[in-house]
């Protein structure tokens, strides 16, 4: 009986979160649409501020003692890959195909393009994750000549793998679809990096570093987001043809963060429920959001 009340307040608090985040994502939407510009480089730049600003004010319940239980962090971590998810399939491989065939493959053809471009991006993120040396929160160190480095910049360099893909979906987005739809992939990647830099600084804080640091990295970790939205801008404002595979290849490097980075830490210590819960939750945010306003 106490395991069901036990789920039931876990359900209740989810929907309240989601509720909430589905509100700041509507004022988002709202504040993104006053703020675009037109030009895909400079709306990217701008998009990828707004997320990069939304993982800094994630931090600051940890500038203000806030601790989390492993249960939460585990439970917020599911909810980024839920909206990470949706936001691939949703944002990227499904405008992928259609940009394909608009521009004359049949499609199989369509399908094998973005499909390849998917397999291209995974493996660019694995090629980066065995060449930079990082520390995952709970697996701990990888990468070569690791123990070299201080511990502070091998989570930085973890962030900097876990945050690029996104940076890059935004960027090509903007560059490539309409401005609306690539608003509305903006304003899902933003919601999800509030809960997300609030894990980052807390788990960061969990694991000895002073409050000030795990806040300064948290928020700092949102930077490669704006970088990464203007050269996949960029790259893809250069040629039409180059849309499909943008579009593909971000999809393709955001589901190897999912896989290989997100699910993996936040089934780690048992919490398999409640990280399996906040992904499905954060999955029908983002898809309602790219359904309703994209």
């Amino acid at each position: 009986m106490s395991t069901l009340l036990s789920r039931a307040y876990l359900l209740r608090k989810m929907l309240g979160f989601g509720i909430v985040l589905a509100a700041i994502a509507l004022v988002i939407q709202l504040l993104w649409q006053r703020v675009g510009l037109g030009s895909p480089a400079v709306n990217g730049a701008l998009a990828g501020g707004l997320v990069a600003a939304a993982t800094a004010l994630g931090t600051i319940p940890v500038l203000l003692s806030q601790r989390l239980s492993e249960r939460t962090q585990d439970t917020l971590f599911g909810f980024g890959a839920g909206v990470m998810l949706a936001a691939s399939a949703f944002s990227l491989v499904v405008p992928g195909i259609a940009a394909a065939e608009s521009q004359g493959a049949g499609p199989w053809q369509a399908g094998m393009t973005v499909g390849v471009s998917i397999l291209l991006g995974a493996a660019l993120l694995l090629l980066l994750d065995r060449v930079l040396p990082h520390e995952h929160f709970i697996k701990g160190v990888e990468g070569p000549q690791a123990l070299a480095l201080r511990r502070a910049w091998l989570f930085v360099f973890a962030i900097a793998l876990h945050n690029l893909p996104e940076g890059l979906a935004i960027g090509v987005a903007f560059a490539g679809t309409d401005p609306t739809s690539a608003g509305a992939l903006a304003t899902g990647i933003a919601i999800q990096d509030l809960p997300e830099g609030l894990v980052v600084a807390a788990a960061l804080l969990a694991v000895g570093y002073s409050r000030l640091l795990s806040v300064g990295l948290g928020m700092a970790s949102g930077l490669v987001e704006p970088v990464g939205a203007v050269f996949g801008a960029a790259v893809v404002s250069h040629s039409a043809a180059l849309l499909p595979w943008g579009l593909g290849f971000a999809a393709g490097a955001m589901l190897f963060v999912i896989s290989h980075e997100i699910i993996p830490e936040s089934h780690r210590k048992g919490h398999e429920v409640y990280a399996t819960g906040g992904l499905m939750v954060g999955f029908v945010i983002m898809m309602v959001l790219d359904t309703a306003l994209g």
